[in-house]
């Protein structure tokens, strides 16, 4: 009998958001399905881990062919966590999501979503991000699941190349126009905080913001995409070195 592939999946939403339980219920049946997950949100964590706060593993849920875990610390922590811990095979995938909100355009840097993807990606595991822009706690996923389904079992199937993971993001809405592969959005965040008086006499902030785009127009962007009903697909890489300045600035070698 072949053995079912294995799959690792985390977020930054923490394993109680509807997200990551939609997520299970859609790919149960195509492999067997390990969670780690935080115990709470962690939203923004980006590729953070925990290198003085110490970790604890925390079954939530056993049944056949999936096994729920969560973790005191980041998204990549739970990742670390799993791979050292609870899988007793190499996973065949990563994946990391469903996201509460987007992790298109410069978002990918801050994304704990993309930092679970990154992690598996760095351990050569094909990984994917899934990302739905919609922060609601009750958003709907069932939209995705078609295209979730067809995405996994594409990657489960046919792999990726080493040093390369997917960020995928879905506009809000119960269907979509089709997918496009795209290219990450030039954009910022803005006015990312806000001055707040406690009535206890002391000031404080938040950290809020505003994205802007700084190329609305240009239509081969995630941003692009997803503004105009598409699911947007960046693949992504570890490798980030800057090659064509690298190779306009050789002359500092000399």
């Amino acid at each position: 009998m072949t053995e079912r592939p294995l799959i690792l999946i985390s977020n930054d939403d923490g394993f109680q958001a509807k997200g990551i339980r939609c997520l299970v219920d859609m790919l149960r049946d195509i492999a067997d399905i390990i969670v780690c997950a935080p115990d709470s949100a962690r939203s923004g964590f980006s590729c953070a881990f925990s290198a003085t706060t110490p970790l604890r593993l925390t079954l939530q849920k056993k049944s056949e062919g999936i096994e729920i875990w969560s973790c005191n610390g980041t998204p990549v922590d739970c990742v670390k966590m799993a791979l050292a811990n609870i899988c007793q095979r190499m996973p065949q995938m990563v994946i990391g999501g469903i996201n509460h909100g987007d992790n298109a355009s410069v978002n990918t840097h801050y994304s704990g979503t993309m930092g679970v993807t990154l992690e598996g990606c760095l351990k050569f595991i094909p990984s994917v991000a899934y990302s739905l822009c919609d922060n609601h706690d009750d958003a709907d996923f069932e939209p995705l699941r078609p295209y979730i389904r067809k995405f996994t079992e594409k990657v489960l199937n046919e792999g990726l190349p080493k040093g390369i993971c997917l960020n995928i993001n879905f506009p809000k809405g119960t269907s979509y126009k089709g997918v496009k592969m795209c290219r990450m959005a030039i954009g910022s965040w803005n006015n990312e905080t806000t001055l707040c008086h406690h009535p206890r006499g002391y000031d404080y902030w938040w950290m809020v913001g505003h994205y802007r785009n700084e190329e609305p127009e240009q239509q081969d962007t995630d941003r692009w995409a997803l503004d105009n009903g598409y699911v947007a697909i960046t693949p992504t890489q570890i490798d980030v070195t800057a090659y064509e300045f690298l190779k306009q600035k050789e002359d500092w070698e000399q």
